[in-house]
Formats: C-alpha cells, structure tokens, sequence
C-alpha cells in the first residue's frame, strides 16, 4: 500500500456494476473529477450491467487511460452475509432459475477487472489494479456522508436490496462510518413498494415514483390494514409479511436484455386477493387505486419515520443522512424533519442505486484509506459538457433559425418567451448526476400559468395526468412561497406550497398544494439562477418551471441529444449555451 501523501493523487474509479442505473465515477485523491450515468450514454432508461461507455467518458475527463487507475471499487461484496444467503438459497432450493441468475452476477462481479479490462483491450496482467469490494449499502450511505456538510451524523439507507441487505443504520463522524444495524432480504420496504406500483398497473423498473404521484389523489383507507404487512418492530426495524411477497418462497427474477431492466411479478396470489385485483394495461384509475396509492405512500412514510426516529434516540444527533432507492421519496423526505427529531436532513443528488459509483469509491478513500474529506460544496453537475464549437458544428448541419446571444440578452428572450406561454429546452453546463434535472438539462415553462402542465404533455412530455412539474425557486424566496423550506439543491423533497401562493404558481402546486422543489443558490448555479432573477424581475414571482429535458427517454447528455428532442416535440425555443434556436416558422412574433 503507498503512504497517504502518495494515494492522494492515485486516481480511483467507482462503479455501480451489473446492476440498474449502471455508472461510473472518477475520483483524483479525493477529489471528483466526474461521474456519469450509463443510460445517458446508451440512451436507454436505468440501463444495466458493465458501464463501459460511462467509465469511457470519466477517463476522457481526467486525460487518462484505464491503466492509470489504481483503485478499482464497485458497490458490491459478494462475501457480505454469506451465510444468510446459503441458507436463503437452500430454503428456496439450489437449482432455482433466480438463484442460478443470482449466482451468474456475483461472478460477474468477482470477474469486474478482467471484464473492464478486456472490453478497453487491456492485458489484465498489465493493469495492477486494486480492486476494493463495497457493500452495498455501505456504498449508499457513504455516497450521502462523505459529501454532507455535517461533521457527524446519523445514516439511513432504504432500497429494495443489495448484498442481501434491504436497510442499513449507521453513525458517520468524520471520515468514519460505524453500522449500527440492518435489515436483511427478504425483508424490504422497497419491495414492499415496488410489489404494489406493480398491483397498480405500472410494470416498468423505476414507476414507484408514479405511485407517489398518484397518492394525494386518493385517501389511506388500507393504512390500518398494510400495517399487518410491514410490521413495525420495537427494535426501530421491521419485517414483512411472508404471505405476501414471491420473493420470500420463489425469488425475485431480474434480466436486463438489452440493457433495460426488468423486474418479474413480486406480489403473491395472496397480496392480489387482498388488496387487487390488478390493474390491467389500458385500465382506467379508479378512486381504489387512488386509495390504494395513498395508503402505501402513508405506510412508507410511516416506516421511514419509524425507523429514523429509533436512530435518533440510539445516537441522539441532529444531522441525518439517507440514500438508497426509497430515499427518492421526496415526499417523505420532505417530512422528515416535522415527523422525527431530526433537525437537518441531507439527501444526495444521486440517493439512488447510480450514486454508489460514487459511494464505493467515497468509502475506500475515506473509511480504508482514511483521506481527509474535503471541504462542502453541492456538487451535482458532474457530467458532460460540451463546447461552443461542437454546438456551432452541429448547428451549421441544420437549417434552422439560429442566434448567438450574449447571456443578458438571452435571459430576455427567454423570459419573454416563456412569459408568452411558450416552452424552453434549456441546455448549458455539465450535466446532473441523478435522476433530476436541476437548470442544466431542463424544460422551462411559467409556474404561473394554470394550463402549462396540459401544454406540456401535449407538445413534449405525453405523460400521466397526475405527475407533478417541479418548481426551481431562488433560494432567497424559498420560504416566501414554500412553509419551513430546507435547503433543497437537488430537488429531493416535498414541501407544502404556502396558501395565499397556490394560486400564483398552479403548474407547480400539486393537488395536495405541494411542491418537490428545487432551491437555487448562485453559487451552485449562478446562470440558471441569474434566468430565474430576470423571470422575478419582469413577474414579481422568484419561481420556474422546472422539469427533465427528455421525451420518454433518458435526460439528454449532448446537443445532438436536445436538438433530437427539440426537433420531435412542440417546444418553442431551443438554448444551447449561448446559442438560441427557434423553429423555421417563427419569425420572432410568437413564443
């Protein structure tokens, strides 16, 4: 092992491997150099497996080439509670489809250097590399504290599963992170969450969030009921019901052909007797399924809390950190600090399975190594920019009516059209790592405008009904039309819309007059907050629009990507950079 000083200028490459929401992050001492999800590439949603045009780009960004990587680390131990998992496996038989496929992606793991390897033309031999093993969820929880402002705090990680761990409590103090407890597979709330999104009627990998959505329309009525199901424990955790759940007598299957995920049925002939039948494809929403959606987003929440507030009584500390797959819960964690003693909560701009790229690679530098953290900053644009000669090459290849805009008078003609009712992709900068778009790969429309949301899906988005558009507030005003705002930069809680502004900002207030908002501060963003200025300079209201540039498809990454979109939808201005392009038949009368 090299001596500190030596290691700190060791680059370390973190991935989240064999997995959905494959990515890779690129790690100079500890410094971030970049990270990128795999999808963002390949262009296909929560793509799995090697992500080898993702550690392709961090590469590019530091100017080196694998062999200049000395630390290897992905976000999976496949030794981590081995026992639990032989016996687990002898209970549901050794020869099982799932447990063979199971079995097949712990080798792949095992195998990560060679395959990386091989697929850059690299002799293994030639790379002497140190591969560091991550658990999963230790992944999940560093890739929270290691980039919080807090010095110490209590840690919370909630997923579906990882290295047969569903939940994990921690301590973080300094660079050190201590485990308190676990909850271990098959025990899981997320899957508790993802068996019913499925009951609902939403199939895909990733449509929990859509659950979330529909549950203010509807009324908790099952509560008391799926309290039988995830059974609150007097030790801060909590279990599942076993009737309920395939995964607990069959497995749970997961492929991912072709890259996109897929997730088999989770819920029993049991769950569906109980509480369905399911929603079939086509099926109208009825008042039941609403009831439904709001009685599992009210029994999440629930356990969420029930677990936070034990932590805080074993630690008794004001900080909480939480990542993993149900921490994208804005809802609840919007909540967290008026239903738990915790005063502050810090949630990453990537809590989700991409974020252990970074996790993995936070825990060796830190935990193992036991490098210094450097100082805070918000740090969630971390991927791919491009320049104003590649916009202008790809600009040139179109005919298109197109003008180069110093920034003041850019945010004019944004704001005006945007103001007039029109729509606006807006590109510049890095991209965001995470699944939201946070002023870099966004789609603007006026928060003022009742009918925006319908405008939206009808020239771009095509989406459900009941999904939310998100609101980028100047974080000076942030209280002024939010009730008790946290500092919210990556858009990754919920909070009630305040009365007397439901009404000035409708295409951004949910029905339950929430909003999951986004605070912008200049010195996270400082042109995207400077739009936002000129927007409450000529309306009065410190507040846009904000919601993913994309159509059914990952976020756009480059110009060709947003040009692509622009060109397929109905929005009316296009920005990349400084460069702004209109359709061929506006002549700059219209939005």
């Amino acid at each position: 092992m090299n001596s500190k000083n030596d290691t700190r200028a060791e680059y370390t490459l973190g991935l989240n491997a064999w997995h959905g929401d494959s990515a890779a992050a690129i790690f100079r001492g500890a410094e971030l150099i970049a990270a990128t999800e795999e999808e963002r590439i390949r262009r296909v949603k929560h793509w799995a497996g090697l992500p080898v045009e993702a550690v392709r780009f961090c590469l590019r960004e530091a100017g080196i080439s694998l062999r200049d990587v000395a630390v290897l680390t992905v976000s999976r131990d496949p030794y981590a509670k081995l026992g639990q998992k032989i016996l687990y496996a002898l209970r549901q038989g050794v020869f099982s489809k799932n447990l063979r496929a199971r079995a097949g992606n712990a080798f792949s793991i095992k195998t990560l250097k060679t395959d990386l390897a091989l697929a850059f033309g690299v002799d293994p031999a030639d790379w002497p590399v140190r591969v560091q093993f991550v658990e999963h969820h230790r992944s999940h929880l560093a890739s929270a504290f290691f980039v919080s402002p807090f010095e110490e705090a209590a840690l919370l990680s909630v997923d579906g599963m990882g290295d047969f761990t569903s939940t994990m409590r921690a301590i973080g103090r300094d660079n050190r992170i201590e485990v308190l407890d676990s909850v271990s597979y098959p025990h899981s709330l997320g899957i508790f969450y993802t068996a019913f999104t499925q009951l609902l009627g939403f199939p895909h990998y990733g449509d929990e969030y859509k659950v979330m959505g529909l549950a203010p329309y509807g009324k908790p009525v099952f509560l008391e009921k799926l309290r039988a199901v995830v059974r609150l424990k007097s030790d801060g955790l909590f279990e599942l019901d076993p009737r309920c759940f395939r995964h607990f007598s069959e497995g749970a299957s997961m492929s991912w052909q072709g890259g996109a995920p897929e997730v088999g049925p989770l819920f029993s002939n049991y769950l569906a007797r109980e509480f369905g039948p399911v929603r079939q494809p086509g099926e109208p929403l009825t008042d039941r399924h609403r009831d439904l959606a709001a009685s599992v987003q009210a029994m999440c929440e629930e356990t969420i809390f029930h677990l936070a507030t034990d932590l805080y009584r074993k630690t008794g500390l004001k900080n909480l950190c939480i990542a993993g797959g149900v921490a994208q819960n804005s809802v609840a964690n919007g909540k967290l600090r008026s239903h738990t003693p915790f005063e502050r909560v810090f949630v990453p701009p990537a809590g989700h399975d991409a974020g252990t790229s970074i996790g993995s690679a936070l825990y060796a530098l830190h935990q193992i190594e036991r490098l210094p953290r450097p100082e805070f900053r918000h740090h969630a644009y971390t991927g791919y920019r491009a320049g104003h000669a590649e916009i202008e090459a790809l600009l040139t290849n179109h005919e298109l009516p197109i003008e180069k805009m110093p920034n003041d008078a850019l945010f004019d003609a944004v704001t005006d059209c945007l103001i007039r009712g029109g729509v606006v992709g807006w590109f510049q900068g890095r991209a965001e790592f995470g699944p939201r778009a946070l002023g870099n790969r966004s789609i603007l429309a006026d928060p003022r405008r009742s009918d925006a949301q319908a405008l939206l899906n009808e020239k771009i988005k095509r989406r459900e009904s009941f999904r939310p558009f998100a609101p980028s507030v100047l974080h000076e005003q942030a209280a002024d039309y939010f009730e008790n705002p946290d500092s919210v930069p990556f858009m990754e809680k919920v909070y009630p819309v305040r009365p007397e502004k439901r009404a000035v900002i409708p295409a951004v207030t949910h029905v339950d007059g929430t909003g999951r908002l986004q605070t912008v501060e200049r010195r996270d963003n400082p042109r995207y907050h400077r739009l936002i200025e000129v927007f409450f300079e000529k309306t009065g209201v410190p507040v846009l629009l904000n919601t993913s540039f994309n159509e059914n498809e990952p976020i756009v990454n480059t110009p060709e990507h947003a040009l692509a979109c622009f060109l397929r939808t109905n929005m009316d201005l296009l920005v990349l950079e400084n460069y702004l392009v209109r359709r061929p038949t506006d002549t700059g009368q219209q939005p």
